[in-house]
């Protein structure tokens, strides 16, 4: 596995994996977990890669294979050694990093490709939320051998499920359908359907300021941002991707600041507060970028991971502290 440090910028080059999600562990600033899979996830296994950030660049600390591709992983908000990943064959997988042997448990109700996984900032519960090819999203408590509930109503692929941060057993959800839908796990039915484009939506997430506010990245090139209180029209969108938009994260730093990732082979950087919005393009992959996170405990930082093989870690020169 090649790595590169020095600079800004640092990377890790994981022959014949091909990269769909990744994340900074919320626990140490250094480490981080990636999704990723052979053939570009169409055929063949899934790897869950463990990396640490040195000054020398990025480091495998662990390899976990998986029998089928891995589309998304989620750290545990409960125990800084547990991670969750989804994958093709319907299932999700609990692992705990520190042990080479398989996964602790494996939960398989989806009857399709789970491409979404979240797990619940709320430190008191213990849940996780998939999202599937199937159109359903399930709730999980990993302690139980099953799922909590099912929710239904989207008509296509669910690509993205994600928690909120601020209310406590509520979620988002993205389809296929054109729909952003919001939930409240006690309740079977969505509390608000927004037909937020007029193409599938691969992801959406959660301003980490306002709990109103969500952000959705679609087909259509576009980023849209809505308050959950007026929902006919976006409060923001954002144009100049020119292929669909695969990840959109709002940074946890700074209040009117998104970056997304897309099958142009770029991250963009955007501050819809601004008439001039987009603030910075990354144009360091050669593939689709599939995955994308910010940093909660170092600001500005930013972990991507592309179909080119790489996963890169780097501060944006519009996020660098003066």
């Amino acid at each position: 596995m090649a790595t590169s440090g020095g600079g800004s910028l640092r990377a890790i080059r994981i022959p014949g994996r091909h990269g769909y999600a990744v994340e900074f562990s919320p626990y140490k600033p250094s480490t981080l977990a990636c999704a990723v899979s052979q053939n570009f996830g169409i055929s063949g296994c899934g790897t869950l890669v463990v990396l640490e950030q040195n000054e020398g660049g990025i480091a495998v600390r662990r390899s976990f294979e998986w029998t089928d591709a891995l589309f998304d992983v989620a750290w545990s908000e409960n125990s800084e050694n547990i991670v969750v990943t989804s994958s093709g064959d319907g299932s999700l997988q609990l692992w705990d990093i520190t042990k080479p042997q398989g996964p602790l448990q494996v939960f398989k109700e989806h009857t399709q490709e789970v491409y979404s996984v979240d797990w619940s900032q709320t430190r008191g519960e213990q849940l996780i939320v998939s999202g599937s090819w199937d159109h359903t999203i399930k709730l999980w408590d990993p302690s139980c051998g099953k799922s909590l509930s099912t929710f239904t109503g989207h008509e296509n692929i669910i690509y993205s499920t994600i928690w909120s941060p601020h209310l406590p057993g509520c979620f988002a959800s993205a389809s296929g359908d054109h729909c952003l839908r919001i939930w409240d796990m006690k309740t079977p039915v969505s509390k608000l359907v927004i037909p937020a484009h007029q193409a599938e939506i691969l992801s959406c997430d959660w301003c980490k300021y306002d709990q109103n506010l969500l952000v959705t990245g679609a087909v259509d090139c576009s980023l849209k941002g809505w308050d959950l209180r007026t929902v006919r029209q976006p409060v923001f969108e954002l144009q100049g991707h020119n292929y669909a938009i695969r990840r959109v994260k709002f940074s946890p730093f700074h209040a009117s600041i998104v970056a997304s990732c897309s099958y142009d082979f770029t991250v963009r950087l955007w501050d819809f507060s601004k008439s001039s919005s987009l603030l910075e393009t990354m144009n360091h992959h050669t593939e689709f970028v599939c995955g994308l996170d910010f940093s909660i405990l170092t600001p500005g930082q930013i972990a991507d991971c592309a179909w080119d093989e790489t996963v890169k870690i780097y501060t944006p020169s519009c996020l660098s502290l003066p």
